[in-house]
């Protein structure tokens, strides 16, 4: 799979997976003979992972803020 369609999968940009990638957020996929990057369905597993736990920890962030405020 290219990046593009790694990044519809999972409803993300392209951009957001190659920062991911520079931040060392995710690992660097493989290169065809190209330079293109090329994902396999482990690559897209663990990408969609990884996404899913930015989802929770800003759930778990915006739920203690809303506590707080209601707290203070």
């Amino acid at each position: 799979m290219t990046i593009t369609e790694v990044a519809e999968k999972i409803h993300v940009t392209p951009k957001t997976i190659a920062r991911w990638e520079k931040t060392g957020k995710v690992r660097k996929p493989k290169r065809d003979w190209r330079g293109w990057r090329t994902y396999d369905m482990e690559d897209l597993k663990k990408i969609k992972m990884f996404k899913e736990t930015i989802i929770v920890a800003e759930d778990n962030t915006s739920e203690k803020a809303a506590y707080a405020q209601t707290n203070a």
